[in-house]
């Protein structure tokens, strides 16, 4: 289960942003997991708040946004959205020339807390 690693690295950084602002304490976190990430949601929240336990982040709000499996077909040159990863295929015109937008990342995107 990566997860737990994913949450730990999120709370590190989290925690150089709480002291680098002088934060209190880390009310809300917003995180963006990238289509191709392979990251189970439940597992993350999980693991979440099993590492923000006894943090500045303890009893915060997660709220997770799952990007689109979003890619370019090069064959009629527009964005088209795969309902699964393994899709080679444009859905759109049948091409096979590809180029993936969407990435395989977990992003913190916004912060919310209480200044000291």
């Amino acid at each position: 289960m990566h997860e737990i690693t994913l949450c730990q690295q999120a709370l590190e950084l989290i925690e150089q942003q709480a002291h680098l602002h002088r934060v209190k304490r880390i009310v809300g976190v917003w995180l963006r997991v990238g289509a191709f990430s392979c990251v189970e949601s439940s597992a993350l929240q999980f693991c979440f708040e099993l590492v923000c336990r006894g943090s500045v982040a303890e009893g915060c709000e997660l709220h997770l946004e799952e990007q689109q499996a979003e890619c370019w077909c090069r064959d009629c040159n527009a964005y088209v959205q795969l309902l699964t990863h393994r899709v080679r295929r444009c859905p759109s015109c049948g091409g096979g020339d590809l180029h993936i937008v969407a990435d395989d990342g977990l992003h913190i995107t916004r912060l919310e807390f209480e200044q000291e």
